[in-house]
């Protein structure tokens, strides 16, 4: 039994239209020789009427207490309505479908309500209804405790779901069809000729997604590398091939193309709403008193050099003011920048290659964008810069490694 899991967001499901396209992609595998086990999210983004935005919004107004048990079991329910509405429109054309519930899916968590995580799968009911000959449609983005009450898996749950269920049947790979063609070399709203990527590794898109890419949740990613299942990123309006994310390595294409310089980026990714923080005249002590203060109250830090006597870092903008509070209560020196970006080049194959960070800086200062600081990795070379220069730098790099041609 060749096993595929089709996932489909919210926007393949908002309308009858897009309905129709999902169902014949589930349709098209069935008679390829799959035993398809489809995962869909809620219908719809915030406002629509399934959309767990909009559930949400049914009790936030009745009482200011949140009770996570039971928001969870409301959140729960968009997913459930989009499962049966999808095993309907199968069965109005004469495929045999049953619903499933993340729970009665056999998915396993713990009780950490709103971002739990999957202690396990029981596939043994899905296994009995593909042997029946039947489509699973599992709701995604939630799963039951042992005692059996309903959570929720967090931000990217649904395809959380797709790549768990995948590991748990063993399947041949995970399709997640969504409104994109596939992973872009960038973000095409800042970058018009920005192309679809056909092939890239677990470990590219994870920094991608990690470094504000919206492609596919960076715990999915992880669960598919586990167990070295292929990903396929597709678009339900459309035929186009998609983008594979594997742990590949182009044997050819690398031998050929480590000589082209611009080979070594795969592709850009920002973050927007960065704030760089400076501290001066610290000792080691105070140093590690103010990391644990931010880290107590929930403030990440991104981007972060040391040196003897002070530090700079990132955070999210939306916990300045927060992180002004602790440093002015703790009597530290520091200046805030609001407002920045952090660019990031992306590439495996970047690694042991000279002279990527200083073409980098040369594309950006000849755009006259200022970096603010810079940190790099073996696979990630990363630039703060100013908010306002977000996208002529991702223009600017994009050209620079010459990403249009991927």
């Amino acid at each position: 039994m060749k096993v595929l899991i089709q996932k489909f967001g919210g926007t393949s499901l908002a309308t009858s239209e897009v309905r129709e396209k999902a169902a014949q992609k589930i349709i098209n595998a069935k008679k390829s020789g799959y035993s398809p086990v489809v995962v869909v999210s809620a219908m719809g983004r915030n406002g629509a009427p399934y959309a767990t935005d909009t559930l949400l919004s049914l009790v936030k107004d009745i009482c200011p207490a949140t009770y996570p048990r039971e928001v969870d079991m409301l959140m729960s329910c968009g997913e459930i309505i989009s499962c049966v509405i999808m095993v309907y429109t199968l069965k109005s054309k004469g495929y045999d479908a049953v619903a499933l519930t993340g729970g009665q899916a056999g998915i396993i968590t713990d009780n950490n309500y709103g971002n739990a995580t999957i202690l396990r799968i029981e596939p043994s009911k899905i296994l009995r209804y593909m042997e029946m000959g039947k489509i699973p449609v599992v709701a995604g983005f939630q799963g039951v405790t042992e005692d059996g009450d309903i959570t929720t898996l967090g931000r990217g749950g649904s395809d959380t779901t797709a790549t768990a269920l995948g590991r748990a049947l063993s399947a041949t790979f995970v399709e997640i069809y969504t409104d994109v063609d596939g992973i872009m070399t960038a973000d095409p709203r800042m970058v018009p000729n920005a192309s679809v990527l056909q092939h890239i590794s677990y470990n590219e898109v994870f920094q991608m997604a990690d470094q504000g890419a919206k492609v596919i949740h960076p715990k999915a990613v992880e669960i598919a590398m586990s167990s070295n299942i292929p990903i396929v990123i597709k678009n339900t309006n459309g035929n186009s091939p998609g983008t594979i994310i594997s742990s590949y390595f182009e044997k050819d294409s690398v031998q050929t193309k480590l000589g082209e310089p611009d080979w070594v980026i795969t592709g850009i990714a920002h973050m927007l709403d960065r704030t760089q923080i400076t501290i001066e005249g610290l000792d080691q002590d105070k140093e590690n008193q103010i990391l644990r203060k931010l880290a107590d109250n929930g403030i990440s830090i991104d981007l972060i050099n040391i040196f003897p006597n002070n530090m700079v870092f990132t955070i999210n903008g939306s916990d300045a003011e927060k992180a002004r509070t602790i440093l002015e209560e703790n009597e530290c020196e520091f200046s805030m920048i609001n407002n920045c970006s952090k660019i990031s080049a992306i590439g495996n194959r970047m690694r042991g290659v000279p002279g990527v960070m200083s073409r980098i800086i040369k594309a950006l200062t000849k755009e006259g964008v200022e970096v603010l600081q810079t940190a790099d990795s073996h696979t990630t070379i990363s630039c703060l810069i100013k908010g306002e220069d977000t996208v002529k730098a991702v223009m600017a790099l994009h050209e620079e490694f010459k990403l249009y041609k991927r």
